[in-house]
């Protein structure tokens, strides 16, 4: 009885046009289907089942403090502390009031809160040497906040020359404010960069107790658009337009740069299309190339493509109606079906260019081959669907999804495969083959294989023995931030950050009742050596500020008057302004009488106060600017340091106790790890590990890191055994003989081990991005093999003689070079997918015409 794929292509062959007719209608209206309806997600956090314990412990973290989720991170970096202050405190007001693009805006490490209150949060000593520097600088903070202008810092260094000329003091002593001003005007009258910062000059070149950052940072959480494939585009580039807007550049002594999740996940997007063209024009290239030397015919290779293309469009709209919609793994199913697809055209392609030479007519030839081959291909697509829908079960939703996707795809594949393809073949009408389809130059091996059999069969053991003994080396990394390109501002800003303590974003977060609870099992956790820091809303309350702020407070009654005159001079006109300029630098040549350092310096400040009250007005502008406006930043500081006020859990501001008591009491705690356990996987995993033990409801990013690695893993063990299983009863149910199964999952599992060893020995890990390979090393190694286990129980003898070989060869070499040219992607993960791809099906290619020969071994009778 004639096999009922064999009955479809006859049809297919005797009604093409009808058959491309309903082809044609089934692909327009996918197409549609298709475009009105593609979505795609891509919310990583949704490639896992929501009901795994550790995605729980996410919920119920982030149903208390939902601002913890997306993240923007603003990284402002300027020349001096006062332009990273000024500038941020800008874009802050900017970003604060965009409602459109942004939910929530704060500064994590600054505000009027840290501004007033953040001498408190030193050390006794720390807040005795900031009083002490802020008092002996008040001779020079009362003229100048008195009359903060150019003229006013005239002024100050002319009272001070004074001093030095009754011999009050030294000139050394002042040198320093003299020499910083000189280098400031001599560098900005060139025409250089010049920055100015006076708090650096009363903090000792910023190493002293009133020392400030010159890196500020900016939290906010953006609305997001996840129906994009970078859904935080917009609020980055909202970003950036006030960055510009503000002249927040290098020229203005600023920089800055966007990292957190939202901007990494974005990223790896913009990395992906980094270079596309480039994969993908090398990707169509390899395939056109492969299938044009694997069927000598042009037109079958159109028929090929089309078939492929077809089919795609179909499986994308079952698909989405599927799942709904698409996630970054599910999407993977373009390789999967075009791979499997190219396979299946490429064995009839073949074995219809081998059956003319014994048919005249191209409808016998294909309907030939479709008897020829009907009965491998549906075993094989009926084995591979089940492969792919053993990830069902799993956790691991992203691969789930996938799945189910890919394993109808199969079946789509193989249905356009013997309908569509045979009916566009009538059509084009491709001419006759020149030559046997076949390689008869390849009888040596064929013999050598049956000859050797036993050393070829031992050489393979030996190698598998190996590639399991080489297991315990095989790297899994699972650090999503290694799938990323370095290079990209992101994560090259987040990898900076990381450097720093206080801002390492592997931490990990605990939700307790309320906040004594949460104290108290910080305390017990910040005893564990595997933890740096642990923080809760009580950490923002400053210790032992009793004495700190009577230290405070007699600084404040000291330098009132100074800081604050009662009656500040009136604003300066230029004419005021210049005179003032070159009056100091009679005064600073008059001192300047000696040959040591403090008198050159006094001497070049003269000469740039001479210089600068000689040019335009827009010169003496610009000097207002760089010294001025710094001047004003860094009083303002004095003025909310000295006005600091006793701290309470209950007086914290809003936006601090937002972050750490939820508002039905809940409090949360953050851990730090200690810096011997920063910086590598190992280290992480202790960490997480030794909190885990006392707080296993514990989450944040390092044990979500950790925990994602284990269900990944797990997802593909479990679907791996489940696929193995099932897969293994179809084939004993078709085949029924155990031995013959054997004989089609043993190549399967040799190649995927073999690839594992070869991994190690290149030092290539396994990560989220390169593990989707298996999967497809799965189905066309199932594939293969059974092609081989059917023809060789059919009766057929020299097997890499036979089309089968070609057909098995190019296959292979199709899927291999096409998705190899992965490989050049700009995308570290998908690079490493292609390289993956290619060692894979290199070895199922190696396993399929060298082992699984030797396997077979001679035919013991001449068919069943």
């Amino acid at each position: 009885m004639t096999h009922p794929l064999a009955r479809l292509v006859a049809f297919a062959c005797r009604r093409p046009w009808a058959v491309l007719g309903i082809a044609l209608l089934l692909t327009v209206a996918a197409g549609i289907f298709v475009s009105q309806r593609f979505a795609m997600t891509t919310d990583a956090t949704q490639l896992i089942s929501p009901k795994v314990d550790w995605r729980l412990n996410e919920r119920r973290m982030d149903a208390a403090f939902p601002q913890n989720g997306d993240t923007l991170l603003v990284v402002v970096d300027g020349a001096t502390p006062e332009i990273a202050e000024a500038f941020t405190a800008a874009l802050f007001q900017r970003m604060a009031a965009d409602k459109a693009h942004f939910r929530r805006v704060t500064r994590p490490d600054g505000g009027d809160y840290f501004a007033r209150e953040g001498l408190l949060f030193g050390s006794m000593d720390d807040v005795n040497a900031a009083t002490r520097q802020m008092t002996a600088a008040q001779p020079l903070l009362g003229p100048l906040a008195g009359d903060p202008s150019l003229r006013g810092i005239a002024g100050a260094l002319d009272t001070m020359l004074t001093g030095v000329q009754r011999g009050q003091a030294e000139l050394a002593d002042i040198d320093k404010p003299v020499a910083s001003l000189a280098d400031a005007l001599d560098a900005q009258s060139k025409g250089k960069p010049a920055f100015f910062s006076w708090q650096a000059l009363l903090a000792g070149d910023g190493k002293g107790a009133l020392s400030a950052p010159k890196r500020r940072l900016i939290l906010a959480t953006p609305v997001l658009d996840y129906g994009s494939l970078m859904p935080g585009e917009p609020a980055s580039d909202a970003v950036r337009g006030y960055v510009k807007a503000l002249n927040l550049d290098a020229a203005h002594g600023a920089r800055v740069r966007l990292t957190g999740s939202v901007p990494l996940s974005d990223e790896e997007f913009a990395s992906l299309e980094d270079h596309a063209w480039l994969v993908g024009a090398s990707m169509i290239l390899f395939m056109v190339v492969t299938l044009r030397l694997a069927v000598r015919s042009w037109r079958i290779v159109g028929a090929i493509l089309g078939t492929t293309i077809a089919g795609l469009v179909v499986t994308a709209a079952i698909g989405l109606a599927a799942v709904g919609r698409f996630n970054l793994i599910s999407v993977a199913f373009i390789p999967l079906f075009v791979g499997l697809g190219v396979d299946f055209g490429i064995q009839l392609g073949v074995r219809f260019q081998a059956e003319r030479l014994d048919h005249a007519n191209r409808a016998q030839a294909m309907t030939a081959a479709a008897v020829a081959l009907a009965g491998p291909l549906l075993l094989a697509a009926g084995a591979v669907c089940l492969g792919f829908f053993a990830f069902l079960p799993t956790d691991y939703v992203g691969i789930a999804e996938l799945g189910v996707i890919a394993g109808i795809g199969m079946v789509i594949a193989l249905i356009f495969a013997v309908t569509l393809l045979p009916a566009l073949l009538m059509l084009l009408r491709p001419g006759a083959p020149q030559a046997e389809l076949g390689n008869p130059k390849l009888a040596w091996l064929d013999d050598l294989l049956l000859r050797k059999r036993k050393l070829v069969l031992a050489l393979f053991g030996l190698s598998m023995l190996l590639s399991i003994a080489s297991l315990f080396w095989v790297r899994f990394d699972f650090n999503p931030f290694h799938l990323r390109n370095p290079n990209f501002e992101a994560l090259a800003t987040l990898n900076e950050l990381m450097a720093d303590p206080d801002r390492d974003p592997n931490t990990i977060d605990i939700l307790m009742p309320n906040l004594p609870a949460a104290q108290a099992l910080a305390a017990k956790l910040s005893r564990l050596p595997e933890v740096g820091h642990a923080i809760t809303a009580a950490s923002f309350v400053p210790a032992d500020q009793a004495p700190k702020l009577a230290a405070i407070g007699n600084a404040q009654a000291l330098l009132d008057f100074s800081l604050n005159p009662f009656a500040p001079a009136l604003p300066a006109s230029d004419a005021d302004t210049i005179a003032a300029l070159r009056h100091t630098a009679q005064g600073l040549r008059q001192t300047a009488s000696g040959r040591d350092k403090p008198s050159a310096d006094a001497r070049r400040l003269a000469d740039a106060f001479d210089h600068l009250a000689g040019a335009a007005p827009d010169a003496r502008a610009r000097a207002t600017t760089l010294l001025v406006a710094p001047l004003n930043g860094m009083l303002d500081q004095m003025r909310n340091a000295l006005a600091a006020q006793p701290v309470t859990v209950v007086t914290l501001p809003e936006a601090v106790k937002q972050d750490w008591i939820a508002k039905d009491g809940q409090a949360r705690i953050q851990l730090t790890a200690a810096p011997a356990f920063r910086g590598s996987d190992k280290g992480l995993a202790r960490f997480v590990a030794a909190v885990r033990k006392i707080a296993p409801d514990a989450t944040g990013t390092a044990v979500s890191t950790q925990a994602a690695a284990r269900t990944v893993a797990k997802a593909f063990v479990q679907a791996g055994a489940l696929a193995l299983v099932v897969v293994s009863l179809l084939l004993l149910a078709v085949l029924r003989s155990a031995r013959e199964v054997a004989f089609t999952l043993a190549p399967v599992v040799l190649s995927g081990f073999l690839t594992l060893g070869t991994c190690v020995l290149i030092g290539q890990p396994i990560n989220f991005a390169n593990i989707i390979a298996f999967p497809l090393l799965f189905g066309v190694g199932v594939a293969f093999h059974i092609y081989f286990v059917m023809a060789w129980r059919a009766g057929a003898t020299e097997l890499l003689q036979s089309p089968l070989a070609r057909a098995v060869f190019f296959s292979a070499l199709a899927t291999g070079s096409a998705f190899g040219s992965l490989w050049l992607s700009r995308h570290p993960g998908t690079a490493s997918m292609g390289k993956i791809l290619m060692l894979s099906l290199a070895w199922t290619l190696v396993c399929a015409l060298i082992f699984e020969p030797a396997l077979l071994g001679p035919q013991k009778r001449k068919g069943r």
